[in-house]
């Protein structure tokens, strides 16, 4: 499954918003530092799909607010 994702770094919580099947945006609290950010969108998708961390990978966007998400199912 492929989702994209609009990140929200340094936000007051963390909250998935659903905008379609496989658009979302995602709201965290860590700041985009260091990979904070991508490593807590991971733990979150993870327990969102419950799937295990390493079934999940960042395929396009690493850098970016805007992301392409890979979740093996």
């Amino acid at each position: 499954m492929r989702l994209n994702i609009k990140v929200i770094p340094k936000s007051s919580l963390n909250k998935i918003i659903k905008l379609s099947d496989t658009e979302l945006k995602v709201k965290l609290t860590s700041p985009p530092v260091d990979g904070e950010a991508n490593k807590k969108l991971i733990e979150i998708l993870s327990k969102e799909y419950k799937v295990a961390k390493s079934k999940i990978k960042i395929v396009k966007g690493e850098t970016s607010k805007n992301k392409v998400v890979e979740i093996e199912v």
